[in-house]
C-alpha cells in the first residue's frame, strides 16, 4: 500500500509561482511512475504532469507545458511540481499520483494510478 501526501497550496496572484510537494509512503520509491493531476468542481481530472520510473522521462499537458516542472526525490520519497507564470485557470484541486505499472500510452490517464493524494487546493486570484 502506497500514501500520498501532498503539501505546498494556497492562494497566489497571477504571475506568481508555488511549488507543490508530495510525500510517498512506498518501499520501492524508484519503481513507481508518479503524476500530477487536477481538478475543478464538475470538470474531468486534468492531466498535469508525469515522471516515469525509468529514465526519468517526464511528460506535460498541453495547457501546463513550458510553465510547470514536475522532479522527484527518490531518495526523499518526494514528487514536486514547480509551477511558474501562475493564471487564473491554473486554479484547482492539485492531486499527486503514483503506480508502478504504468504504460506510456496511458501515463495521462486517471485510471493508470492506482494510488492518489488527497488534493491539495491552488487558487490564483485576481
Amino acid at each position: 500500500q502506497v500514501q500520498l501526501a501532498e503539501s505546498g497550496g494556497g492562494l497566489l496572484q497571477p504571475g506568481d509561482s508555488l511549488r507543490l510537494s508530495c510525500e510517498a509512503s512506498a518501499p520501492t520509491f524508484r519503481s513507481y511512475t508518479l503524476a500530477w493531476f487536477r481538478q475543478a468542481p464538475g470538470k474531468e481530472r486534468e492531466f498535469v504532469a508525469a515522471e516515469r520510473r525509468s529514465y526519468g522521462h517526464t511528460y506535460y499537458g498541453d495547457s501546463v507545458k513550458g510553465r510547470f516542472t514536475i522532479s522527484r526525490d527518490n531518495d526523499k520519497k518526494m514528487v514536486y511540481l514547480q509551477m511558474k507564470s501562475l493564471r487564473q485557470e491554473d486554479t484547482e484541486v492539485y492531486y499527486c499520483a503514483a503506480d508502478s505499472q504504468v504504460i506510456l500510452s496511458s501515463i495521462s490517464s486517471p485510471g493508470a494510478y492506482d494510488y492518489w493524494g488527497k488534493g491539495n487546493r491552488v487558487t490564483v486570484g485576481s
